[in-house]
This record gives C-alpha cells, structure tokens and sequence, in this order.
C-alpha cells in the first residue's frame, strides 16, 4: 500500500490538466502545482500518524477564478482585471478549504465577470463539453463543471447567481449545488449581483457535494443520511417552465418521475402564480445587470473594447432601469418570497428539469447575437427563479442514455441538510 496516496492522486490529476489532447488548458487558468504538491504531501504525513483534519483532507479543488487568491490579480474570466493589483488575501472560503486541508490545484475557467449561461470565453477559450466536445459546457462556472467531470479535480467550486452551478452541471452531467445564500461568506468573491449571489460546488456525487457545502458554510461536515423516499412528498412544478422540453429532458424527466413514484414517494403537481409575478416585478430590468454595472462602473465605458461584447450590452441594458424601478423591484421581493414559500410548505422538494434542453453546441451557440442571447435566455429559464427566491437547490444527473440533463430538486430557504438528504437518496434511485 502506498504511503502518499494523495500526492499520487494529484500527480495523476495534473497529468490530465497537461494533456494537450484534453481541456486542461481550457478549463483551468492557474494550475498550482507547486503548492498543491506541498499540500498533497502534508496531507499525506497527517494520514500517516492519523491527524486527518477532516473528510477534506487531502481531497482535489479547484476553485473559480472570481476567488481572491493572495498575491495575484481576480481576473474573472476578464482581460480587464487580469493586470489588476494583486488580492492582498484568500477569499474567505479559500482561507476555510485549506483550513480542511483541501489540495486546490486550480483556477478555473469562466464566463467574464459570471454573466452567461453557456460557458462560452472569448478571452481564454471555451472548455469543451465532456459529453461532446463541440458543445457548450455551460456556465457561468464553466471550468468548474469541465474539471469535476473530467476528473481534473475531485470537487470544484463554482458561484451560482442564476444556475451558475446547476446549468454546467446539467450539461457536463456531474451534481452542482446552490445553497441558501446567506450560509456560505462571498468576502474575496468578485460579486456579479450582491442580491443574488451564492457559492455552491460541484461534483459526481451527492455527498461530496454535502460534505463540500458544509466547509463552506462553516459546519461540521458529515455525509448526508438519505431521507427515506416512501411518503417523500415532492412537488413538480407545472407551468411554464416544463414546457418545450428538448426530447432527451422531456424523457428523462418522465422516467424520472416514475421511478420516484415506484419508490414511494408521493407526487402531485404544485401551481404558482409568483413566478409570473416575478417577471411583472423583473419588468423594468432585474438585479444583475444593474449591480454589476455599478461593479464594473469604474471602467465599463473606458474599457469597452476589452469586454466580450455580449457581456457588456447585458450589463449596459441597467441603464434604462431608474432608481425608482430598482427599489420597487427590491421591495416586491421579500413579499414574493414569502408568498412562494407558504405555497411550498406543502412539500418536501420541489421537481423540474435543471434546463430544457441539452447543451447547444458552441457552433449553434455563437452564431449571431440573436442566437446566443435566445440559447442563453433558454438555458437560465429553470433556474434562475430558485435565486430570486433565495431556495437552495441541486442538480442530479438524469440517466438519458446520451447526452447529460440535470433534475433540479429545490428546497426551502434554510433547508440545505434536509435537501442534501432527499437528494443522496434521489441519486441511489436515479442510478439505479
């Protein structure tokens, strides 16, 4: 038996970053080997004389690269703030993974400044989907969901404003999660919205993702207990978000269904009027692009030439929206989440396809703006809603018998641990 198990593993880890026939160089900005190796082999001597810090300990991350990492720029997937002054420390959730003794071997690709769905990076090139590689990945935490499928890493954390998480996760077929965002600190986390931000991670399994989240937040991390599905009571959202689902979605969501039901758990259909009040109320523009305009104001106009210019005209679109609108929007919101809420008390979780569709490929993608911002539109459709409600949420591969689709199973805000339990036992169902 070999005495340095994880530095072995992270040997064999960056050897997949540096296959030139892979997407190593695509999907990871910054490769820390150095570092990661010190850690590796730390991690290594803890197990040895069993001092293990945790159910971390010597695990593979790799984190997104709006994360500050003490002495160097937080690009953000941007050419913009690539020369900008270096972070002066980690960011918070930086500082608690090596405090668990995580190996981050990492820096992870994105889409500039986290505003897109699709993945796609003009600057640093676009990670290829791992199910077909001429298709999108997803984003905005593009790399992130590359890696962890790829196994590039064993978990990748990534930030969720809209699906940020649970959209690459979907596509690339791996588990990504978004939590309550209040449990897990954004301090070091270059924000694309302040309002809906979260930091969530990804993975192939449940629990990685659980035992992840908990170090995060903050908690003691333990593997989640899975909830017994008999008598489960899950909502599945009708409405409009279950309509036009590709085939492959359509199908996998029916058969999910039924072997939810096989198993016992009790499904019946939850109505809501609130997402259509949450676009009344979205009417006049929502919260990211005008949070992010006043993130980036200092060089949103000087540096134009330099943005992808499909981020630019989404963030230059909270120029039509007035103070005025911008409150009214922040004071229908609490009002809106507590009528969901009540609606939701019902059930345990609540059901849908994580995106309607499979991944587009870049081809498809990129063909015209008018192309790119309907894929786009599309590929937020099911997701973003669960921020502006401020729920927690998790993307389940679904067996498809082709290309990745993800089940959303969305919980009650504050529900994380309960979610994390009908989950692990959503999965065993799903796979088996």
């Amino acid at each position: 038996m070999t005495n340095s198990p994880h530095r072995e593993r992270l040997e064999a880890a960056l050897q997949r970053i540096g296959d030139p026939k892979g997407e190593g160089a695509r999907a990871c900005l910054t490769v820390y080997a150095d570092e990661a190796r010190g850690a590796a082999d730390a991690a290594d001597g803890r197990k040895r004389f069993g001092r293990e810090l945790g159910l971390l300990d010597g695990r593979l991350l790799t984190i997104k690269d709006l994360f500050d990492v003490k002495g160097e720029p937080t690009r953000a997937g941007s050419k913009i703030r690539a020369q900008f002054p270096q972070a002066t420390q980690d960011a918070a959730i930086v500082r608690r993974l090596r405090a668990a003794g995580a190996v981050i071997i990492a820096k992870t690709n994105m889409t500039e400044f986290a505003y897109s769905a699709m993945g796609i990076n003009p600057h640093y090139g676009t990670p290829g989907n791992p199910a077909d590689r001429a298709r999108v990945p997803g984003g905005s935490s593009s790399g992130a969901a590359v890696a962890a499928a790829d196994g590039l890493c064993d978990i990748s954390i990534g930030t969720d404003t809209g699906g940020s998480c649970r959209i690459p996760a979907s596509f690339c077929g791996v588990v990504g999660y978004k939590p309550t965002a209040r449990l897990v600190p954004r301090d070091g986390a270059l924000a694309l919205s302040q309002t809906l931000d979260s930091v969530g991670p990804l993975a192939k399994t449940v629990a990685d993702c659980a035992l992840t989240h908990a170090v995060l937040a903050g908690e003691e991390p333990a593997k989640p207990v899975p909830w017994r599905l008999a008598g489960l009571r899950l909502g599945v959202l009708i409405g409009p978000l279950l309509d036009e689902l590709d085939t492959t979605v359509g199908n996998a969501f029916e058969a999910a269904q039924k072997r939810l039901s096989t198993a016992g758990a009790l499904l019946s259909d939850l109505r809501t009027s609130r997402l259509s009040e949450m676009q009344d109320a979205m009417a006049k523009g929502g919260f990211s692009p005008v949070e992010a305009l006043y993130v980036h104001s200092a060089y949103f106009d000087a540096r134009k030439g330099d943005f992808d210019p499909r981020v630019w005209q989404r963030i230059d679109a909270a120029r039509s929206m007035t103070g005025l609108d911008y409150v009214h929007l922040a004071n229908e919101r609490p009002r809106l989440i507590a009528a969901l809420d009540a609606e939701m008390a019902e059930f345990d979780a609540v059901i849908l396809p994580s995106t309607p569709h499979v991944a587009p490929t870049i081809a498809e993608a990129n063909a015209s703006d008018q192309a790119f911002f309907a894929h786009n539109t599309r590929g937020l459709r099911n997701t973003a809603f669960v921020n502006f409600f401020d729920l927690c949420a998790i993307s389940l591969p679904m067996p498809t018998g082709g290309l990745p689709a993800g089940l959303q199973i969305v919980g009650r805000n504050g529900a994380d641990r309960m979610l994390f339990s009908i989950a692990a036992a959503i999965e065993t169902a799903l796979r088996a």
